[in-house]
């Protein structure tokens, strides 16, 4: 296959891929909305759905022993994520204001997700570990967002432990409830959700495999393909619809979408593969995309916590580290 035809797969993929992506997003929201899920929950099955073209890519790259393009995807996905989403939405909107409850809550989850990656790429645990690990961190904290506020109480946690939840989250909710709000679902959104997975998923591969051959066939490394050119391309739905919620003043669904986003991405994306297929031996390339997705977690959540969200001066600083970032990996 020529140059010119494995370019037009790759750019034709690209925009089914992420078009159909939206399409996803939506009738889930809808099915969602039809089985009576919270609105953080919806917010959940969103980020998901928008992240349908980076799990698919990762995992068809790991499929096919390309552990590098498969592990750059993933976690390259997350550094631009936070760069776009958190970065530039704070940039462009001036100004993301956080509650400093959403930012530990929702930081907690993050940085213990980051730390787990970031574990499972040095080898020091397989993925299997890592992957029980980030359930372990993510069952409570989907737990905490899909019951109501009565049935959190029963859990059996102290009192002012719950109290300090409720807060989190009715702050998180009354963010969310405007920015996703869909009407319940029919069955005609059921069938169009399930057609869309096959068309993401199959442009997905496509784009992949053919970002693949082409970077081979020019000398393009694997790791530049996976952490710069498919994460970036991939990512791109969740940076729409982070910089749209910025824009309108949702500041706590802004930094939902970033960090839940991110946690899915590893955990479906890089440890549920990895632990059917294996991630090859660690890297230092891998090391290095790991690394700094848990420094440039750390630096976003400190500067909204120390600033009581994100000025456009922090989503300077964070494009600035992504650039660094990818100059890092062009120089591998």
């Amino acid at each position: 296959m020529s140059d010119g035809l494995l370019t037009a797969v790759f750019v034709l993929a690209a925009v089914v891929s992420l078009a159909t992506s939206w399409l996803l997003v939506s009738r889930l929201e809808r099915v969602g909305a039809r089985l009576g899920l919270t609105e953080s929950l919806l917010g959940m099955l969103a980020a998901l759905a928008a992240d349908a073209p980076e799990i698919t890519a990762a995992a068809t790259a790991l499929a096919g022993h390309q552990s590098r393009i498969g592990a750059g995807v993933v976690i390259g996905s997350n550094v631009f994520n936070l760069a776009a989403l958190l970065g530039l939405s704070a940039v462009i909107a001036g100004r993301i204001a956080l509650h400093r409850k959403v930012i530990l809550m929702e930081g907690t989850v993050a940085l213990l997700v980051a730390l787990i990656c970031l574990v499972v790429v040095l080898g020091a645990v397989p993925p299997a570990v890592g992957l029980a690990a980030v359930v372990l961190v993510l069952a409570p904290y989907l737990l905490v967002l899909g019951v109501g506020r009565a049935r959190r109480r029963r859990i059996g946690l102290p009192a002012p432990w719950t109290a300090w939840l409720d807060e989190a989250i009715v702050e998180e909710e009354i963010e969310l409830e405007p920015a996703i709000h869909p009407r319940r679902g029919r069955l005609s959104d059921e069938l169009t959700a399930a057609i869309a997975v096959l068309v993401v998923v199959g442009a997905s591969v496509a784009m992949e495999l053919s970002g693949s051959r082409l970077g081979a066939r020019h000398g393009v490394a694997p790791i530049v393909i996976g952490a710069l050119v498919l994460a970036g391309v991939t990512s791109l739905p969740n940076a729409v619809a982070a910089i749209y919620l910025s824009v309108r003043g949702r500041g706590a669904a802004t930094l939902s979408t970033a960090l839940n986003s991110n946690a899915l991405n590893v955990a479906i994306g890089l440890l549920v593969p990895g632990t059917i297929l294996g991630l090859g031996a660690p890297s230092g390339q891998a090391t290095l995309i790991a690394g700094w997705y848990l420094g440039l977690t750390g630096v976003s959540l400190a500067c909204a916590f120390a600033g009581h969200g994100l000025r456009r001066g922090h989503g300077v600083l964070i494009i600035v580290l992504y650039l660094a970032f990818a100059a890092a990996v062009l120089r591998l």
